[in-house]
């Protein structure tokens, strides 16, 4: 079993998140634990204060070096790897994701507050993580966005091929999905994909994939290593022609393909 716990001064925050879709039956099938510690237990402070004015001034309040320390070290082992939400840290990605899944059985991530944090603490962490360039009240919702895209990757806590084509596990956004009916409002679902050919189908899904890509996240595009395949594909777009392998899949599943709702 994984477990991840989570340090916070605001777990009332989590109750939602724990309780609803993957992440509660992740949980129920027994693939993962997640631990909330509150941070104000380990305080030393007569007051329960976890945070004070900055020294040498500045705005906002810091928190404290003490109970963050002892909580961490109240809930750690040999193994666990510590993870602190901080934008120093590299931004957050799927690789990284699958990284903490397949490598870490034991992950605890800090979440900070006010201001910053005491900067002594840092070198208690493994390593720090951003979600993305902007600034959010506390690391609550950094955890969990963290905490999600690692369990959704569990083995069995969802189908494997709900994650194989998603968006970023093949440097590609996913390709267009689409559900009933047939015709919405004169908008019809591509006839390809009543075909019943699933190799053309692939070839579909693939192409659409490159082209939302290449307009969408061109720093994505940039990076890929296309196959020859892919490079036919996009030529044929560019093209705008349909090409042979389409048109024999629809001439041989037109039965299939519907024309009404």
């Amino acid at each position: 079993m994984k477990r991840i716990t989570i340090l916070t001064l605001f777990i009332e925050m989590f109750d939602g998140f724990m309780s609803n879709s993957i992440i509660k039956r992740a949980i129920a099938k027994g693939l993962v634990e997640i631990k909330l510690v509150n941070i104000r237990d380990y305080t030393l402070d007569k007051h329960h204060r976890v945070d004070s004015a900055p020294i040498g001034g500045g705005a906002g309040l810091i928190m404290k070096c003490q109970p963050l320390v002892d909580a961490l070290m109240a809930n750690k082992n040999d193994n666990s790897h510590v993870i602190l939400s901080s934008p120093r840290g590299a931004k957050y990605n799927q690789k990284k994701a699958r990284e903490l899944n397949e490598k870490y059985d034991d992950i605890i991530i800090v979440c900070g507050h006010y201001e910053g944090i005491d900067e002594r603490f840092n070198k208690y962490v493994d390593e720090m993580i951003s979600i993305g360039d902007y600034i959010l009240t506390g690391g609550e919702l950094a955890s969990m966005v963290i905490s999600d895209s690692i369990i959704r990757l569990i083995d069995g806590a969802i189908a494997e091929e709900s994650i194989v084509d998603e968006s970023f596990e093949n440097e590609t956004l996913e390709y267009p999905q689409y559900a009933e009916p047939y015709d919405f409002n004169g908008d019809k679902v591509p006839d390809i994909l009543y075909s019943g050919n699933h190799t053309a189908i692939d070839k579909y899904h693939r192409k659409q994939s490159l082209l939302l890509t290449k307009e969408l996240r061109p720093d994505l595009f940039a990076k890929l290593k296309l196959s020859k395949q892919d490079i036919k594909l996009l030529k044929e777009a560019e093209d705008k022609e349909q090409p042979k392998w389409e048109k024999d899949a629809l001439e041989k599943g037109k039965k299939f393909i519907k024309k009404d709702n």
